[in-house]
């Protein structure tokens, strides 16, 4: 895919144990609108991507870690890349509403190629989200 192509949107279905507190969590406090839902799901729309909460009745494996930068980044995880000013709201928003992070908010590579803005969070069921930014979008796929 070129760099000049628009994104497609992805699609991403992912283990939660409580639809209500999911809907809190993705539709109220991250401001992703809900699409269609059932009884036993719930489509997302996250900064434009379909994200689709399944009820499971099972906890899973254990999330397991890996070491970036001294810290245990949880995998699997997934997130969004947002503007710089977007994720700064957000954190705001996530500090002011008390949310405890996995990770919390930090420049990576700073004054490097690829610098970025990050944090870690999870959502009810224990889904491991990251959230980052770039001043300068161009370096999102940067090398050293």
């Amino acid at each position: 895919m070129s760099s000049s192509s628009p994104l497609p949107p992805f699609h991403l279905a992912f283990p939660v144990h409580d639809l209500e507190k999911t809907r809190a969590f993705y539709a109220g406090l991250l401001d992703c609108p809900e699409g269609r839902s059932s009884d036993a799901w719930i489509d997302f729309n996250f900064w434009g991507h379909q994200l689709v909460a399944h009820l499971v009745d099972n906890d899973g494996p254990a999330v397991q870690t890996s070491q970036v930068d001294g810290k245990h980044v949880p995998a699997p995880h997934f997130g969004a890349v947002l503007d710089w000013d977007a994720w700064h709201a957000l954190k705001d928003k996530l500090m002011t509403a008390n949310i405890d992070f996995i990770i919390e908010p930090y420049i990576r590579f700073e004054g490097l190629p690829g610098e970025q803005a990050t944090m870690f969070i999870q959502d009810p069921s224990g889904n491991a989200l990251e959230f980052k930014s770039f001043k300068d979008i161009g370096q999102l796929f940067a090398t050293d």
